[in-house]
């Protein structure tokens, strides 16, 4: 009877050390998939910072463009009012959208593409949009790492437990997955 009661206690607290040891792993995944997130949000934040001074360099020089403008300010408006960072990631494509065609129209403008303040915008920017991928593969990496965490046997069972839900990879939207045109 004492073997009995003995070996159960010890798979009781077997049991319990691997919940406990499960469920640290998957929180410090979590973790690092929340500091991938904010790492996003503060490139995308200054981005959306960028914006109006861009706007407002390129409206000088192409008036006729005020459409363009209008919808650009709209995007970065919605953007940041986004509640998450999924929210964020279907705006992305028509915010990169929206910035391209702003650099397609200041090809138009000689004097603009020489305005010094102009070139560093256009150079910071491109930075950015350097680090902003750079976080999204980050991001991606951890999030699989969590996402296949939570899927592996016996994980799934403590994960499904305790409520650990999937997070959603960075996709790129569908104007971004259509090839290039070019016209000559």
């Amino acid at each position: 009877m004492q073997i009995f009661l003995f070996l159960l206690l010890l798979i009781l607290v077997g049991g319990a050390l691997f919940i406990i040891s499960v469920f640290n792993s998957l929180q410090r995944a979590k973790v690092v998939v929340n500091e991938a997130t904010s790492d996003i949000e503060t490139f995308l934040k200054q981005r959306y910072d960028m914006i109006p001074n861009l706007v407002e360099t390129v409206k000088g020089y192409a008036k006729h463009e005020k459409e363009l403008f209008e919808n650009v300010s709209k995007l970065r408006s919605k953007a940041m009012g986004s509640e998450s960072l999924e929210k964020q990631m279907e705006m992305e494509g028509e915010m990169a959208k929206g910035i391209s065609r702003i650099f397609a129209i200041a090809e138009s403008y000689p004097e603009l593409k020489a305005n010094e303040n102009f070139v560093k915008l256009q150079t910071h920017l491109k930075e950015l949009e350097d680090d902003i991928q750079k976080s999204r593969r980050f991001y991606n990496g951890t999030v699989r790492d969590f996402n296949t965490s939570i899927a592996i046997f016996p994980n799934n069972i403590v994960a499904n437990i305790l409520k650990f839900k999937a997070f959603p990879f960075f996709e790129a939207g569908e104007e971004e997955k259509q090839n290039v045109k070019v016209n000559f």
